[in-house]
């Protein structure tokens, strides 16, 4: 054993991280790469190494001899032998199945005729075999090729898919190279390198895959470099309407294309143009259950080149079954984040592609590209009667009666006060309690049943400094552009979603002109779930290397504390 070293590996594949290590920050880093942030109990991290964790790992150039060695050089203890084995079986794995194009089609092959066999074995795969495998090699059913990916990739198999894509339908299309401004347009080196990184020199294989940069670090700008790139028609799926509006402002403002160029396909308008953007929502209507997907012929109703999935770990299912039928389009994730809270980081390894580059916040906060920021856990106890009800609640009521505690309006307006005059977002998951605060404070409020044009002229007077708070809903947790906002201050939320979180600090990260940092606070609710979903979501300031405040609110000196406690 050796005490000086940071890591506790288990052999179910739990790692722990001693955060008081001096080598604590180049660990994190190391094991960001290859294993998930599962929770912080202490001062001890636990990750936890998973096969799709490793195969993005594989995808990137590691190799599990280089991650093997790492570990071992980090590990208080000598490695168990079965997780040793793990590793090497599953990033081993990665390129061992590959998909190429043949003169009939689609050729699947093995590293081995024993692997080949394997495959032979399981019913559903050789069901789209298009004859009998000849040694490593077998013919496939060309409508099959997502089909397939996701299927091995459920089975342990990651298949690396080298059969190439089309072109699709040509688009004359740059990027401008001065601004309405005059301001010169150029990219930033970890933008470029994100677009060679999934595109490499255009080769046939170049183009599938997911793109993890930090919320304010321009990801629109990586989707806008490959389309002028690939010079494609291409379609842009969003979140929501407002992620529409700033696309296509974006694509007008940025590039060479025109109005009649570029078309939005939404709930309110559905034009069909060379460069198309719409929202999951649309994409995912049906009139009943029992119903098709009417929306989800915009896929195939033009010759798209390019299928940009911006907030890919809000990618619906119907869209990956979707994605699975168009596996010759070049296809490009974005995402501040590739978590999933419904566990299917499979899926998306398998049909959008794996992990072609990543930056860490704090790497983007040292080079000046996003602000620095604090984060503060407030916690607030429950009043009385507030007590007996959540006590005597479901289970299932609890979170909403802890998230809507009353006594959080006295945190808001004590941290309004400290911040007094910077432009903050109180954000909030409940809108009954986003009204009440609205009507005591006096604050305007922004939520989804607020028609587009009104909400906008808010942001505006935002932006312009003419009002300096803003309420708003989860409306905001995507794409909205307010560059000023220096405060977040989060009063509830979706349980404990890392996504959200991750969303929400993005909307003060952009750099402010004045050089101040941001400060994220998130109230909870003391002595309730609401402190084990806070820890949840905090993992992911944790994996992007935020130490955060927990802080008591004394109610009766009306205050907040300004030392630092542990979680």
């Amino acid at each position: 054993m050796n005490q000086s070293r940071p890591l506790w590996v288990q052999s179910d594949g739990t790692v722990l991280l001693d955060e008081r290590n001096p080598e604590y920050e180049q660990t994190r880093d190391f094991l960001r790469e290859i294993a998930e942030l599962r929770k912080r109990p202490g001062t001890w991290h636990t990750y936890c190494v998973t096969p799709v964790s490793l195969w993005n790992a594989a995808a990137t150039g590691l190799s599990s001899s280089a991650v093997l060695k790492r570990l071992t050089e980090l590990s208080r203890y000598a490695l168990p032998r079965s997780l040793e084995d793990e590793i090497r079986v599953h990033m081993n794995r990665y390129g061992q199945i590959r998909l190429k194009a043949s003169e009939g089609g689609l050729t699947l092959t093995t590293e081995t005729l024993e692997l080949m066999e394997k495959l032979c074995e399981w019913e559903n795969v050789r069901s789209v075999f298009a004859g009998t495998p000849s040694g490593t090699s077998v013919a496939i059913q060309g409508a099959s090729r997502g089909w397939i990916k996701r299927e091995l990739a459920e089975l342990g198999y990651p298949v690396k898919d080298e059969a190439g894509f089309h072109s699709g339908e040509a688009l004359n299309m740059n990027l401008r190279e001065i601004t309405a401004t005059g301001r010169r347009i150029e990219l930033r080196d970890y933008q470029k390198e994100a677009v060679d990184a999934l595109l490499g020199d255009g080769a046939r294989d170049g183009g599938s895959g997911v793109v993890v940069l930090p919320c304010g670090a321009g990801k629109t700008w990586v989707g806008m470099a490959a389309i002028a790139k690939l010079k494609c028609e291409t379609l842009i799926l969003t979140p929501n309407g407002v992620s529409v509006s700033q696309w296509i402002s974006e694509l007008l403002k940025n590039t060479t294309l025109s109005e009649d160029e570029v078309g939005e396909y939404t709930g309110q308008s559905k034009n069909v143009k060379p460069v198309t953007v719409a929202t999951y929502q649309v994409l995912t209507y049906r009139r009943t259950k029992e119903d098709d997907y009417p929306h989800l012929q915009l896929f195939v109703n033009r010759d798209w080149g390019l299928i940009i999935y911006d907030e890919v770990h809000l990618l619906p299912a119907p869209v990956f079954r979707m994605t699975a039928d168009i596996q010759a389009t070049r296809r490009l994730g974005l995402t501040a984040t590739l978590v999933r809270e419904d566990g299917r980081e499979g899926d998306a390894f398998a049909l959008i592609g794996p992990k072609r580059y990543e930056i860490p916040w704090k790497t983007m906060e040292s080079q000046g590209w996003i602000a620095q920021a604090a984060c503060t856990e407030v916690r607030v106890s429950l009043d009385p009667g507030t007590a007996i009800t959540y006590q005597a609640a479901p289970k299932r009521n609890r979170h909403r009666i802890a998230g809507e505690n009353p006594r959080k309006a006295e945190v808001v307006k004590a941290l309004l006060k400290r911040h007094s005059g910077e432009p903050t977002l109180i954000i909030g998951q409940y809108l009954d309690q986003l009204r009440e605060l609205s009507r005591e404070l006096d604050l305007p409020l922004i939520t989804g049943e607020m028609p587009h044009g009104s909400r906008k002229r808010l942001f505006d007077q935002f932006n312009q400094g003419e009002i300096d708070v803003l309420l708003v809903s989860k409306v905001a947790n995507f794409a909205v552009d307010l560059p000023d906002a220096s405060i977040a201050i989060q009063i509830s939320g979706s349980y404990g979603s890392r996504q959200e979180e991750a969303q929400r600090l993005g909307r003060i990260m952009r750099p402010k002109q004045s050089g101040a940092g941001a400060a994220f606070y998130s109230v909870v609710s003391d002595g309730t779930d609401e402190i084990e979903f806070s820890r949840n979501r905090g993992r992911f300031l944790l994996e992007q290397g935020y130490p955060y405040a927990v802080d008591q609110w004394d109610r009766n000196d009306n205050k907040l504390p300004t030392e630092e406690l542990l979680p």
